[in-house]
């Protein structure tokens, strides 16, 4: 394939809401907040946001917080009923944002429940049960700043945890010693990125750090046009986020074959709808989301500019909605 099948990705997500007594839609209760957020994001790329009943979602949203008894705790589960935790406070106030409804957050209450989350040396555990990942601070960050509420945790402390995850190969981890892998390095790059104050700089960008986390990354490109996660690994779509997302961030997009990866997403679309992990596979709202975000930071999403909005490389959101919101954001430039 080598066009976007616009029409037939917006009622592919459009129709994911319909078979509510599949075994995949039952089986994917656990991490719904999330799926939402995905398939919204896309339709909002594709400028067809108003496909699905925003008051809706902003009400299944602002339904997904947790309790400690009757008061509010502050954080958001996956659905209704279920345990907070940072994945999906995160995914549930960025729906609120795209539904234009920030206003239903208890901002005092989830800005608290992220700071109870910050351990001393400045890293973040997902939830009261104590796993670390860097993921976590991204995570964290976000929902700050969507909030206005960035100060509110040790941003100082969470940077210097991040610079620690940082390996020899220029890549980051998911805890200090960790091997380096793509999605944990679009978390931290995107994390230093919403931090400010030169935080991208100082852990990235200084004694040619920038080129050599730029050249681990655009390593990642393989025969297929696609990107991988990490050494001899297979191409997947989602990398095509989380890898043109840095690179975007780091000013290196032309590190790699732009145009074989825009034909990669493309053949891995489905004739009926969706975008797969790799061609031939069964489509899904994530790497959906993933490939049309790919191809918004490709510019490949055609030329007629009413029927996409460019997606911000540091929050996955709209660029124009960034920008509303009056957003932290630091990026690089290759000088």
């Amino acid at each position: 394939m080598d066009t976007l099948l616009y029409t037939k990705h917006v009622e592919f997500v459009v129709n994911l809401d319909k078979n509510q007594d599949s075994v995949e839609y039952i089986a994917s209760e656990y991490l719904r907040s999330s799926g939402v957020y995905w398939g919204l994001s896309a339709l909002e790329v594709l400028n067809s946001g108003s496909s699905l009943e925003k008051e809706a979602i902003a009400s299944f949203a602002a339904s997904c917080a947790a309790l400690s008894g009757s008061e509010p705790l502050g954080g958001y589960g996956g659905s209704p009923g279920h345990d907070a935790h940072l994945l999906y406070t995160l995914s549930c106030v960025q729906l609120l944002a795209l539904c234009g409804r920030l206003d239903l957050v208890d901002r005092e209450a989830t800005a608290g429940y992220v700071r109870s989350l910050q351990k001393d040396d400045g890293s973040f555990t997902g939830d009261k049960w104590g796993e670390i990942d860097t993921r976590f601070t991204y995570c964290a960050f976000q929902t700050l700043a969507l909030l206005g509420r960035l100060n509110d945790v040790d941003v100082k402390k969470a940077v210097e945890y991040i610079s620690k995850c940082r390996n020899f190969d220029g890549g980051f981890g998911s805890v200090p010693g960790a091997e380096s892998h793509a999605g944990q390095i679009f978390c931290c790059v995107g994390a230093l990125a919403i931090a400010g104050e030169g935080a991208l700089e100082r852990v990235v960008g200084s004694n040619g750090g920038a080129d050599l986390l730029g050249w681990w990354l655009s390593e990642r490109q393989v025969d297929s046009g696609g990107l991988n996660g990490r050494p001899e690994k297979q191409s997947d779509v989602c990398y095509s986020w989380w890898i043109l997302s840095s690179l975007s961030i780091l000013g290196r997009v032309n590190w790699i074959d732009q145009e074989k990866l825009a034909d990669f997403i493309l053949e891995c679309q489905d004739p009926s709808g969706g975008i797969a992990d790799r061609p031939g596979n069964m489509a899904d709202v994530f790497h959906t989301f993933f490939g049309v975000a790919g191809l918004s930071l490709l510019g490949k999403l055609g030329e007629n500019s009413t029927r996409h909005r460019a997606i911000d490389p540091v929050y996955a959101l709209p660029l124009d909605l960034v920008v509303s919101l009056g957003l932290p954001r630091e990026l690089l430039r290759l000088e």
